[in-house]
């Protein structure tokens, strides 16, 4: 199994960091790739990459709920990391709008503005889309969508807006904790996406899966989303670990 988004460099991994990453081997999680937040998490990132370079792969963004006044000088420093390391993607980014509407404009221009990043060094993108559907792909249709191609990560909505995103064919569907909520509608609409489109992430350390549920999430919980998936899809538990594996090397080429 591989996990697609997880954020384990941050702080409420300290303490049990590298037994954290042992549970995670020890419960098949092959590769772990850890999308950037802001200018404030480079230095964590890097140095989680870094202890386990084949382990954990990173990504290089500047998410939407830290985009602020400062936003300019963030998307240079970003930018400039892109000539010092190497990265599978460009991510986390995307328009979040459930926290706060200020800069919705902002993010809108700092999501484009990635998005062209991600054509001219031909990565994939790692979008992250609250309360924001409609600008989301406003901004995707702007630049080209088929020019793009990348995750959508935790995905969770409507029938509709799965069936827009199917349309969209360079694109696979993060499938996270949320999948195993009792109140996670979107379960019943799902399996209209193949498998050949999924892949399976934790976001951790949010959103642990039931039966974790409100607890810190780790790698090594993932099982839980694939078990779900196999129920979903009524496939096989193993036919699920290796088909989204085999969807996730495909579209970051690790």
């Amino acid at each position: 199994m591989i996990d697609t988004h997880t954020h384990v460099y941050l702080e409420e991994f300290d303490e049990d960091w590298e037994v954290m990453i042992e549970r995670a081997k020890k419960a098949g999680i092959t590769k772990l790739l850890l999308p950037n937040v802001d200018s404030d998490t480079v230095v964590r990132l890097h140095e989680s990459c870094d202890r386990h370079p084949d382990y954990c792969f990173p990504m290089m963004g500047l998410h939407p709920t830290s985009v602020t006044s400062s936003r300019k000088n963030d998307l240079m420093e970003i930018r400039s990391w892109f000539d010092k390391r190497k990265y599978i993607a460009v991510g986390e980014i995307g328009i979040d709008l459930y926290w706060d509407k200020t800069y919705i404009k902002e993010q809108k221009q700092v999501f484009i503005e990635q998005l062209h990043w991600s054509m001219e060094m031909n990565l994939p993108v790692v979008i992250h889309t609250r309360d924001a559907f409609p600008e989301v792909f406003e901004c995707l249709n702007s630049v080209g969508v088929h020019n793009l191609r990348g995750i959508f990560h935790s995905f969770g909505g409507s029938r509709e807006e799965l069936e827009k995103v199917l349309q969209c064919e360079n694109f696979l569907i993060g499938i996270n904790g949320v999948v195993t909520f009792k109140n996670s509608n979107f379960r019943d609409h799902l399996n209209i996406a193949p498998i050949e489109r999924i892949v399976t992430e934790t976001d951790a350390p949010y959103l642990a899966p039931v039966p974790f549920r409100g607890k810190r999430n780790e790698p090594a919980y993932i099982s839980y989303v694939v078990e779900k998936l196999a129920e979903v899809y009524g496939l096989p538990i193993e036919t699920v670990k290796k088909k989204t594996s085999e969807n996730a090397h495909k579209l970051f080429k690790i």
